[in-house]
């Protein structure tokens, strides 16, 4: 009986030791730091809001706050550019810092947020900078816009992505109109 009440006291501390070091260890993670785990199209994703142990329990989705990406149903820019959000991802291991700016969150519910790979670059940023996506501002989350509008300007000039040869043919936004969410 001994033995048994000993070995009981001794998982029971076994246990314990790994819950305190279980939330010490998720105590220590960055607040905002996260993981993606979805890519919807060219300015949606999934995040990992929060974890224990590794394992998700609470997903958001977020919408990269001041550019707009060709609708998937864009041809073939939607899906372009759904790729090349994906690479950049990627190459950031699937960690993106989140930063916010006035308004939290859009009327769908989506976290509206600057996403920041693990080298310290604006992913917003290099969607516009790079032709996969244009400027959308809607005040009062204006913090980069004018940041925004240079990258645009660079690369209409430069005539990259949807600003070239074979280039996006409409708005996302005035594709929206005509297609209420598809």
């Amino acid at each position: 009986m001994r033995v048994v009440r000993n070995l009981n006291r001794f998982f029971l501390l076994i246990i314990t030791l790994l819950l305190i070091f279980s939330i010490t260890v998720c105590a220590k993670k960055d607040e905002n730091f996260y993981k993606v785990t979805e890519i919807h199209d060219g300015d949606t994703v999934t995040i990992v809001k929060y974890s224990f142990l590794g394992i998700g329990v609470k997903t958001e989705k977020v919408r990269l706050v001041g550019i707009d990406a060709p609708e998937l149903a864009q041809e073939p820019w939607g899906r372009r550019a759904k790729n090349y959000l994906k690479k950049l991802l990627r190459e950031s291991n699937w960690q993106v810092r989140v930063e916010l700016d006035v308004q939290h969150r859009d009327k769908y519910g989506r976290i509206l947020a600057y996403l920041w790979d693990k080298n310290g670059n604006m992913i917003n940023y290099i969607m516009i900078r790079n032709g996969y996506a244009m400027v959308y501002t809607i005040p009062p989350n204006v913090k980069y816009a004018d940041l925004f509008v240079e990258a645009q300007r660079l690369a209409r000039e430069e005539k990259k992505g949807i600003w070239g040869k074979d280039g996006l043919t409409e708005k996302p936004s005035d594709w929206r109109k005509e297609h209420p969410r598809y």
